[in-house]
């Protein structure tokens, strides 16, 4: 809280009725408000700091939920691969074809899948800015914090945001072309004869590995930029919290400026106080206008 100036009228009346005494007076009232000035930046920027603190831990959740993700799929192709391995090292595999099938068994999209071990076609995958490929690669290598936190600001929060928005309405359009082909891989395991059972297996496990593949890598990508954004936001944390402290330097120098050019209105010899008291003032101001400009 900044210290509320008042001016006694004994001292007003001692106060000479001139320019510089019109001085002396004003100048408390116009460094307490300086203070309040400076008091109000100093809370505004904490608090910034304190909503971008949350913001970061919100967004390191959702990176932990992809990062989740990413992991079980992971082990799930591994699974599905090492299940295929026991599979063709204890049964006799044929390549699955996919005449075998009759063709109102399941659409010929999810039987060539199935037989050729191919995913559906979509859209390619978004293709990231230079600058967030550039971070990303960073981070990847195990560069310092330092370094990375000097590419990451050349990236604009937008254009994160934007590649995050990118890469979900991709991972909703692969899951969209997936959805049928995995139905009809379903429903063709009622209409398998039993002399084909290892190699549907065989295809099936080989398929859903290289679908868990592909769900693994948009996966990492969404943590990957999510990550970004929590380095961004903690960023812009510590970047409030410097400012707020220096805001509260500059509101104690201008609150001393308003005790010393108060005490010297009390005294016969007040140029020096006064003087003392202006240059707190200044200093403060100039401080301030520095900080809001260039911290």
């Amino acid at each position: 809280m900044t210290a509320k100036a008042t001016i006694p009228d004994a001292l007003k009346a001692d106060l000479p009725q001139t320019k510089w005494g019109k001085v002396l007076a004003t100048t408390p009232v116009v460094m307490t408000v300086i203070a309040t000035l400076l008091a109000g930046l100093s809370s505004g920027e904490m608090i910034r700091a304190q909503y971008d603190r949350s913001l970061a831990a919100q967004e390191q959740s959702k990176a932990g939920d992809q990062w989740g993700y990413f992991q079980a799929k992971r082990l799930r192709a591994a699974l599905q691969r090492s299940t295929l391995d026991v599979i063709r090292s204890t049964a006799k595999v044929y390549p699955l074809d996919a005449k075998l099938f009759e063709p109102s068994s399941a659409s010929q999209l999810a039987l060539d899948s199935l037989a050729n071990g191919t995913l559906p076609s979509t859209s390619p995958e978004p293709v990231l800015a230079e600058p967030i490929a550039a971070v990303l690669a960073a981070v990847e290598s195990g560069q310092s914090d330092e370094d990375i936190s000097r590419l990451l600001k050349s990236v604009k929060k937008a254009a994160i945001s934007s590649a995050l928005a990118a890469a979900s309405a991709h991972v909703r359009a692969f899951d969209a072309a997936l959805k049928p082909v995995t139905s009809d891989i379903d429903a063709l395991e009622k209409h398998i004869s039993p002399m084909i059972v290892p190699s549907f297996t065989a295809a099936r496990l080989n398929y859903s590995a290289k679908r868990y593949d592909a769900e693994s890598r948009q996966n990492q990508v969404i943590a990957q930029l999510l990550e970004l954004q929590v380095r961004q936001s903690n960023t812009s944390a510590e970047r409030h919290h410097a400012r707020s402290g220096f805001f509260f330097y500059g509101m104690l120098a201008a609150q001393l400026a308003v005790i010393i050019s108060t005490l010297s209105m009390a005294v016969q010899k007040r140029n020096a106080l006064w003087a003392i008291a202006a240059a707190a003032g200044v200093f403060a101001f100039a401080f301030a206008v520095y900080v809001y400009l260039f911290v």
